[in-house]
């Protein structure tokens, strides 16, 4: 068995943290903490998917997007109200980087940017599009 669980390194992992309760409903798990207070691992949840974290460790090469000045990585969260979630992540303090509106592929989507650098798709499936239609769909974005 396979199990994928995303990991984000982030400057302010425990302000990170609270973020994540308050923005997305997150339930901490756990939290390993270092004597001087530097979160060196943490578990939380959101809905029923798992995401680990931590601090930097410049030794290390491990730096978040606040030091990197950007990040490669986004985090899909399928829900069922994407217009409550995406609310309550702005009113949180995330900033808009797409706002919500229905997509070509079926879902009605937007994106956020946390505090911390890091990217949050937010979505609700409306329609079920097959990969035939979708491309079609893609294509047709182009021919304007």
């Amino acid at each position: 068995m396979i199990n994928a669980t995303p990991f984000l390194w982030i400057k302010n992992a425990a302000e990170a943290i609270e973020f994540y309760k308050k923005a997305f409903g997150a339930v901490e798990q756990y939290r390993l903490t270092e004597p001087g207070g530097k979160v060196a691992h943490a578990e939380i949840t959101i809905g029923g998917a798992k995401i680990s974290l931590a601090g930097e460790y410049p030794d290390y090469g491990i730096l978040g997007p606040e030091t990197l000045g950007s990040t490669t990585v986004g985090i899909q969260l399928q829900v069922e109200d994407a217009d409550k979630l995406f609310q309550q992540a702005i009113a949180a303090g995330a900033i808009v980087v797409n706002p919500m509106m229905d997509q070509f592929y079926g879902d009605r989507a937007g994106s956020v940017k946390d505090p911390f650098g890091h990217y949050w798709m937010i979505y609700t499936t409306i329609e079920n599009v097959s990969p035939e239609e979708m491309q079609k769909r893609f294509l047709a974005m182009f021919e304007t």
